[in-house]
């Protein structure tokens, strides 16, 4: 079956939800249709595909948001947000994107909740951004936070239920920002995967791939890594030809970018798992083989230049406040003519430096250990992202999760029963109400 999809007039952007609570509204609507026809007038109707399952109707809106939450004179920009909603009773999921929205099917709490849901996408990824230019000096934790506490603030007199925010990866970060500057939003936050990193490049990372799985693993992992550098001269026109049919580019040439993949080819291993340490060839596997597989396990897309351009608000948030890894060169020196550690320096944008302020992770690093309470931290044990995990502190009821050799796809329904059953009642003690496990 399929559910309608409101688009709201991009010429206007008006946020009438909003208008309405400002202005001492506090409407008992029956139906999703009177919550709509206060928000604006229908520009265009089209039909997608929902989970009637669980949602009555999705609806998108376009929230018109100040660039500035400080300076209202500073601009607007339009802010995408996919509504689907079940009824008026039930929790509210509120879905914070670390980049765009992806999908607008329920979240994992959404189904453990029969609840509604608010999937918000990031500020400045995809069409949530000025038509003209990014303007990167307001791409920070403060002003995204700010963004999700407004339509939060926008919903929050039409549901009675209880509230939960949550993300994934840099949308897991982004739900610990949120809940940092914004306590009282919601009752419960749940962060899947989601690092909180020291610097640019946090060394903690390299500890942890000197360290993750089995010796065995690790070395078979470096091995092929070796293999790689070994063998640049007979891959390199795999690679050319790999590029030309992807109309791949690479801005700092396609030498360094041979050389850059090698190195991102452990961090992906562990990353996304899902492939035995058996199965990476070894020193006898052809030449397309070995190739084969590097390209599955880490794809080049990530460092093409139409790759990074399309994530290019990531790489400047981690570059100057949220930070990221890089790639410890040591090992590898006698195959590079740069022995310096990589950072992703690289992807920032044309006219802006690579400089990093840790204050803002310091404060939230400290607000985690120390004040952060009803937090639900889920990891896995062999996903990079753990080695920078948040660390709850014992003044708060906060608890972290690490799924067994679990990696960056790791979910609540990825634990083992025991585990899972200690989430789920965590869960229901701080939402006072049973699960839909």
């Amino acid at each position: 079956m399929k559910t309608t999809l409101l688009k709201l007039r991009l010429s206007l952007l008006p946020i009438a939800l909003l208008a309405l609570m400002q202005a001492g509204c506090t409407p008992n609507p029956e139906t999703v249709h009177d919550v709509l026809s206060r928000i604006s007038s229908i520009d265009s109707l089209k039909q997608i595909e929902g989970d009637t399952t669980l949602f009555a109707e999705t609806w998108e809106l376009w929230f018109s948001m100040p660039l500035d939450h400080k300076n209202p004179k500073a601009g607007k920009f339009p802010l995408r947000v996919v509504y689907n909603h079940k009824d008026f009773e039930s929790p509210m999921v509120v879905a914070i994107e670390g980049y765009k929205i992806y999908s607008h099917w329920p979240t994992e709490p959404a189904k453990l909740l029969n609840a509604n849901q608010i999937n918000i996408e990031h500020r400045f990824f995809e069409n949530s951004r000025p038509a003209d230019s990014i303007p990167w000096q307001y791409l920070n934790i403060y002003q995204a936070a700010t963004d999700h506490h407004t339509v939060i603030k926008s919903f929050k007199p039409f549901y009675k239920g209880k509230w939960v925010a949550t993300g994934i990866s840099k949308g897991g970060q982004a739900t610990i920002f949120h809940r940092y500057f914004y306590t009282d939003d919601v009752d419960v936050s749940i962060p899947y995967v989601a690092p909180l990193n020291y610097s640019s490049e946090d060394t903690r990372i390299y500890a942890f791939l000197r360290n993750v799985g089995t010796p065995e693993c690790r070395n078979r992992v470096s091995d092929f890594q070796e293999e790689l550098f070994k063998r640049k001269d007979k891959l390199m026109p795999l690679l050319e030809q790999h590029a030309a049919d992807k109309d791949y580019t690479f801005g700092f040439g396609i030498n360094r970018a041979y050389d850059v993949n090698v190195l991102e080819y452990s961090f992906a291993f562990w990353q996304w798992g899902g492939i035995d340490c058996t199965e990476i060839p070894t020193a006898d596997a052809t030449n397309s083989e070995m190739f084969s597989h590097w390209t599955s396990v880490a794809p080049f897309d990530f460092i093409e230049d139409n790759g990074v351009d399309a994530i290019r608000p990531y790489f400047y948030q981690a570059m100057t406040e949220i930070g990221s890894y890089g790639y410890e060169v040591e090992p590898w020196n006698e195959y590079l003519s740069d022995t310096t550690n990589i950072t992703f320096d690289f992807t920032m944008p044309k006219g802006h430096k690579a400089t990093f302020n840790p204050e803002s992770m310091q404060k939230v690093d400290k607000w985690v250990k120390t004040q952060a309470n009803n937090m639900l931290y889920i990891y896995g044990e062999y996903d990079p992202w753990s080695a920078s995990a948040a660390q709850p502190g014992g003044n708060t009821n906060s608890i972290r999760f690490v799924n067994p050799m679990g990696d960056h796809r790791t979910r609540i329904h990825s634990f083992p029963d025991d585990m899972k059953q200690m989430i789920y009642e965590t869960l229901e003690e701080w939402l006072e109400q049973p699960l839909n496990r």
